[in-house]
């Protein structure tokens, strides 16, 4: 379920490396005099496209978001996609950020500074904090509707858990280096949502 980056054009590259430095170092960290150095631009070709820090960090957020709506969106409208396999494809970026060990979900690092942000951002990232609990409560629903989940608690309730521990277990990794903290979440995801063995891999 890897949302994917494109774009050649000079703003696409300003918004990818200020996606990585965010996820690496942390919005306080990114500069525009380090993005103009990686790109090999100058920094008024960056003002030209994004005035101010606040902007290039609002613009980041909302195409990361895009990009998880899209891929979300796709998958819950699949008819051949069942809710337990989405739910195995949604633990795919969480994996590939973990393995890793430099990076974490862009606003997951974010949530640690949001709160010296511009209300624009702080608010597109709780958009995205929304949407994925959303998301995660309906494909709970139907997989129970279905009989693919087991589980008494409230979708909405379990959602939240779900995707809590994904996000916080990113962070621990990363400031602990056990490469096992995110797999045993995940397994216990499973476990709490009540998917069967044969089914927790197809």
């Amino acid at each position: 379920m890897t949302p994917k980056k494109a774009g050649t054009d000079t703003a696409e590259r300003i918004l990818d490396v200020a996606e990585e430095l965010i996820q690496m170092r942390g919005y306080v960290a990114m500069s525009f005099q380090t993005i103009a150095e990686r790109i090999g631009i100058r920094k008024p070709s960056i003002i030209h496209h994004f005035p101010n820090k606040g902007a290039l960090g609002l613009a980041v957020v909302a195409r990361y978001r895009g990009r998880y709506n899209e891929v979300m969106d796709q998958l819950k409208s699949d008819p051949a996609v069942s809710a337990d396999r989405a739910l195995q494809l949604y633990f795919t970026p969480f994996l590939e950020f973990a393995a890793s060990q430099e990076k974490v979900c862009l606003c997951g690092a974010l949530a640690c500074e949001v709160r010296g942000m511009p209300e624009p951002m702080r608010a597109e990232i709780k958009r995205f904090f929304e949407s994925h609990q959303r998301w995660l409560e309906d494909i709970l629903r139907e997989g129970r509707d279905k009989d693919l989940f087991h589980f008494e608690e409230n979708p909405a309730v379990l959602a939240r858990l779900v995707f809590c521990a994904l996000q916080g277990a990113l962070l621990v990794q990363r400031t602990t280096g056990d490469s096992a903290q995110l797999e045993d979440v995940i397994e216990a995801v499973k476990n709490s949502v009540g998917l069967l063995p044969n089914e927790r891999d197809t």
